[in-house]
């Protein structure tokens, strides 16, 4: 097994180095370390590798967030001996948070650990292993990152008052396997792989990564004061099991999602954000290989 570790080239992203660095030197893998230069350069060079390496077993270990992982995994959709693993220093790394009791800092736990087939979507031309949306949620993603970018501090508490004010009333037309499930004004729309997105928002928590089936959460508009009283409930995943929150909150699992506005939607795809007025999400049902960490010992 080959082992290629793709760092965050961010220059905010150096910590990283430091932690991981001295793990590799210790361990006894056969191993490499590939520093992004930008967005998309983690997807552009595992295809790469995996084009002149195709019979290779290797292991692309992605060493950032939400969004560096997804790169990585659409490098290897549809190619043998190839796996995507995940250790979590990104900004955003609540996919890891579908794994509770592993530890997604330690290269030895991941070396020992075990792989598992997971779905991932795609979203036009662009792939999302955790969670894909749009609407009042994504803006608080894209301003959150503006804020990191600007040095600010609590980043993502801003960029959620922001979108509190400007963002919570969308007209999007959202089609789900066939049936329209928007009725009027919308205030977001989460398709979700896995359980959490932003900083560890159970938004989906009945989702499976390997169960064929993405969950669609959409958000109908509601007064500022009910969007408060749920507000936790959302975050903690409870809404789906409150009465009151069904009047706002609609859900199902589905395999196609077509999504369409008369003004750009600003799509969220596990942390990096597409704008355009149509997007058609769907489905690859069991595409790449995952490998994640032991369980914790003791």
């Amino acid at each position: 097994m080959h082992w290629i570790f793709i760092i965050n080239g961010r220059e905010d992203k150096r910590f990283i180095d430091d932690d991981l660095l001295p793990q590799l030197a210790e361990s006894e893998i056969d191993y490499e370390v590939y520093h992004t230069q930008g967005d998309g350069d983690a997807t552009r060079f595992v295809r790469i590798y995996c084009d002149f390496h195709p019979g290779d077993e290797v292991c692309f270990v992605a060493c950032g967030g939400n969004g560096t992982l997804s790169e990585v995994a659409a490098g290897i959709v549809g190619t043998e001996n190839k796996s995507v693993a995940m250790l979590a220093y990104g900004a955003t790394s609540s996919f890891s948070c579908y794994f509770p009791g592993r530890n997604f800092r330690s290269v030895k736990d991941l070396v020992e650990g075990e792989t598992m087939k997971s779905d991932i979507i795609k979203c036009n031309n662009e792939y999302s292993i955790n969670v894909a949306n749009f609407g009042f949620d994504s803006m608080c993603g894209y301003y959150g990152d503006m804020y990191i970018k600007e040095g600010k501090s609590k980043p993502y508490f801003r960029g959620t008052l922001r979108a509190l004010l400007f963002n919570r009333v969308n007209n999007f037309r959202i089609i789900v396997d066939g049936e329209r499930m928007s009725r009027g004004l919308t205030m977001m729309c989460a398709i979700a792989n896995s359980q959490y997105y932003g900083e560890f928002y159970k938004c989906a928590p009945n989702a499976k990564i390997d169960d064929g089936y993405f969950d669609v959460i959409v958000a109908r508009f509601c007064p500022l004061i009910v969007f408060l009283i749920l507000f936790n409930k959302f975050k903690t995943g409870e809404y789906v099991n409150s009465r009151f929150a069904r009047l706002v909150f609609k859900f199902r699992k589905a395999r196609h999602v077509e999504a369409s506005s008369r003004n750009l939607i600003y799509l969220l795809v596990d942390g990096e954000t597409v704008a355009a007025r149509h997007f058609s999400i769907d489905l690859l049902d069991k595409a790449v290989t995952l490998r994640i960490p032991r369980p914790a010992q003791g």
